[in-house]
């Protein structure tokens, strides 16, 4: 009897075990990336534009400088909230073609305006989606998108 209630209890333990991988069984797949992921990505890309945008320009660093500081320092935010390691430095350059402003220092302006409204659209997206814990944050930086575009202008 007592045997028999030492076999019921081992097979309690053992049962859930057999379902993580550790008895050789399929590895438990890996974790979806966080939603909040392309947000850190959107906001070092337009830290960039706006880089690239200051060394075709420099008569623009005063205005456009500080509005890729605060892309930067949203990309830092999102990545402590949400437990990922920001890309190096190589890594978050933007791809050719996109980053890279072409023409006038209005065609520059105008290029960064349409990369941030859809930067914004993306974090107002975001921020409706967002759990209420992540929601202040998302929502402040739609808010922040909102006012570089006024930068912009």
């Amino acid at each position: 009897m007592v045997r028999a209630a030492g076999l019921v209890a081992l097979a309690g333990v053992a049962g859930p075990l057999t379902g993580c991988g550790l008895f050789g069984g399929e590895p438990d797949p890996p974790p979806a990336p966080d939603p909040l992921a392309p947000l850190i990505t959107g906001a070092l890309d337009l830290a960039a534009r706006y880089e690239a945008a200051v060394t075709a320009f420099p008569e623009l660093a005063d205005r456009l400088r500080p509005v890729a500081e605060a892309h930067r320092a949203h990309a830092a935010e999102l990545a402590r909230v949400t437990g990922t390691a920001l890309p190096s430095a190589s890594a978050s350059a933007p791809t050719p073609g996109t980053g890279t402003p072409a023409g006038s220092s209005g065609q520059a302006l105008g290029e960064l305006r349409e990369a941030e409204r859809q930067g914004r659209d993306a974090a107002a997206k975001a921020t409706a989606e967002a759990p209420a814990s992540r929601a202040a944050l998302v929502g402040s930086i739609a808010a922040a998108r909102a006012t570089h575009l006024e930068v912009l202008r």
